[in-house]
Protein backbone atom coordinates (compact mmCIF):
# COMPACT_ATOMS: atom_id res chain seq x y z
CA UNK A 1 0.00 0.00 0.00
CA UNK A 2 1.35 3.40 -0.91
CA UNK A 3 1.13 6.44 1.28
CA UNK A 4 1.45 10.04 0.14
CA UNK A 5 4.82 11.61 0.78
CA UNK A 6 4.02 15.02 2.23
CA UNK A 7 7.57 16.33 2.10
CA UNK A 8 8.70 15.88 -1.48
CA UNK A 9 5.73 14.80 -3.54
CA UNK A 10 3.19 16.46 -5.73
CA UNK A 11 0.68 16.49 -2.86
CA UNK A 12 2.68 19.15 -1.02
CA UNK A 13 2.84 21.31 -4.15
CA UNK A 14 -0.91 20.98 -4.69
CA UNK A 15 -1.62 21.96 -1.08
CA UNK A 16 0.71 24.97 -1.27
CA UNK A 17 -0.87 26.00 -4.58
CA UNK A 18 -4.35 25.75 -3.07
CA UNK A 19 -3.33 27.80 -0.04
CA UNK A 20 -1.63 30.43 -2.21
CA UNK A 21 -4.66 30.71 -4.50
CA UNK A 22 -7.16 30.94 -1.64
CA UNK A 23 -5.19 33.54 0.32
CA UNK A 24 -4.24 35.46 -2.82
CA UNK A 25 -7.87 35.74 -3.94
CA UNK A 26 -8.94 36.95 -0.48
CA UNK A 27 -6.32 39.70 -0.49
CA UNK A 28 -7.11 40.67 -4.09
CA UNK A 29 -10.79 41.06 -3.22
CA UNK A 30 -10.02 43.03 -0.05
CA UNK A 31 -7.46 45.17 -1.90
CA UNK A 32 -9.95 46.05 -4.65
CA UNK A 33 -12.54 46.82 -1.98
CA UNK A 34 -10.23 49.45 -0.47
CA UNK A 35 -10.71 51.62 -3.58
CA UNK A 36 -14.40 52.13 -2.74
CA UNK A 37 -15.07 55.78 -1.71
CA UNK A 38 -17.05 54.63 1.32
CA UNK A 39 -13.93 52.97 2.71
CA UNK A 40 -12.28 56.38 3.19
CA UNK A 41 -15.07 57.38 5.58
CA UNK A 42 -14.73 54.11 7.47
CA UNK A 43 -10.95 54.54 7.72
CA UNK A 44 -11.34 58.02 9.22
CA UNK A 45 -13.71 56.49 11.77
CA UNK A 46 -10.85 54.21 12.87
CA UNK A 47 -8.43 57.14 12.99
CA UNK A 48 -6.63 56.28 9.76
CA UNK A 49 -6.20 59.20 7.33
CA UNK A 50 -8.15 58.83 4.08
CA UNK A 51 -4.98 59.69 2.15
CA UNK A 52 -3.61 56.20 2.80
CA UNK A 53 -6.63 54.49 1.22
CA UNK A 54 -4.93 53.88 -2.14
CA UNK A 55 -1.57 52.73 -0.72
CA UNK A 56 -3.36 50.33 1.63
CA UNK A 57 -5.43 48.97 -1.25
CA UNK A 58 -2.34 48.50 -3.41
CA UNK A 59 -0.54 46.95 -0.43
CA UNK A 60 -3.11 44.16 -0.37
CA UNK A 61 -3.83 43.92 -4.10
CA UNK A 62 -0.28 43.63 -5.45
CA UNK A 63 0.98 41.03 -2.92
CA UNK A 64 -2.27 39.10 -3.43
CA UNK A 65 -1.58 38.94 -7.18
CA UNK A 66 2.02 37.91 -6.47
CA UNK A 67 0.83 35.13 -4.16
CA UNK A 68 -1.60 33.93 -6.79
CA UNK A 69 1.15 33.76 -9.41
CA UNK A 70 3.81 32.47 -7.06
CA UNK A 71 6.29 35.31 -7.60
CA UNK A 72 8.20 36.86 -4.68
CA UNK A 73 5.97 34.79 -2.43
CA UNK A 74 8.00 35.09 0.75
CA UNK A 75 8.29 38.87 0.49
CA UNK A 76 4.58 39.21 -0.30
CA UNK A 77 3.67 36.98 2.63
CA UNK A 78 5.88 39.01 4.94
CA UNK A 79 4.21 42.24 3.86
CA UNK A 80 0.73 40.74 4.23
CA UNK A 81 1.57 39.42 7.70
CA UNK A 82 2.45 42.99 8.73
CA UNK A 83 -0.88 44.12 7.29
CA UNK A 84 -2.73 41.46 9.25
CA UNK A 85 -0.96 42.40 12.49
CA UNK A 86 -2.02 46.00 11.82
CA UNK A 87 -5.60 44.90 11.24
CA UNK A 88 -5.64 42.86 14.44
CA UNK A 89 -3.94 45.32 16.79
CA UNK A 90 -4.42 48.79 15.27
CA UNK A 91 -7.76 48.63 13.50
CA UNK A 92 -9.68 46.11 15.60
CA UNK A 93 -7.52 46.65 18.69
CA UNK A 94 -7.73 42.90 19.46
CA UNK A 95 -10.86 43.55 21.52
CA UNK A 96 -12.70 40.32 20.81
CA UNK A 97 -12.10 37.05 19.06
CA UNK A 98 -15.60 36.76 17.60
CA UNK A 99 -18.40 39.14 16.72
CA UNK A 100 -18.65 42.14 14.44
CA UNK A 101 -15.14 43.38 15.16
CA UNK A 102 -13.73 39.91 15.83
CA UNK A 103 -10.21 38.98 14.88
CA UNK A 104 -10.73 35.29 14.12
CA UNK A 105 -10.58 35.66 10.32
CA UNK A 106 -7.59 38.00 10.57
CA UNK A 107 -5.73 35.48 12.74
CA UNK A 108 -6.44 32.69 10.25
CA UNK A 109 -5.15 34.86 7.39
CA UNK A 110 -2.07 35.74 9.44
CA UNK A 111 -1.38 32.06 10.07
CA UNK A 112 -1.89 31.26 6.37
CA UNK A 113 0.55 33.91 5.13
CA UNK A 114 3.08 32.79 7.73
CA UNK A 115 2.82 29.20 6.46
CA UNK A 116 3.26 30.42 2.88
CA UNK A 117 6.30 32.47 3.94
CA UNK A 118 7.87 29.40 5.53
CA UNK A 119 6.97 26.89 2.81
CA UNK A 120 7.67 29.09 -0.20
CA UNK A 121 5.73 29.02 -3.47
CA UNK A 122 6.18 25.33 -4.26
CA UNK A 123 6.92 23.84 -7.66
CA UNK A 124 3.59 24.97 -9.15
CA UNK A 125 4.55 28.62 -9.38
CA UNK A 126 5.99 31.14 -11.79
CA UNK A 127 9.09 31.48 -9.58
CA UNK A 128 9.85 27.78 -9.88
CA UNK A 129 9.24 27.70 -13.62
CA UNK A 130 11.40 30.78 -14.21
CA UNK A 131 14.13 29.41 -11.98
CA UNK A 132 16.19 32.60 -12.15
CA UNK A 133 15.26 34.08 -8.78
CA UNK A 134 17.40 33.23 -5.76
CA UNK A 135 15.63 30.67 -3.58
CA UNK A 136 15.41 32.92 -0.51
CA UNK A 137 13.38 35.44 -2.57
CA UNK A 138 10.83 32.90 -3.79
Amino acid sequence: MTTPDLRNGALQDIVILGLRVAVGVVFIVYGIGKFDPEVAFMMEHFGIPAAVQVPLGLGELVPGIMLLAGVLTRMSSGLLSIYMLGAIFLVKEAQSFTGESGTEFDIVLLAAVMVIAMMGPGRMSVAHVAGRLPRFVH
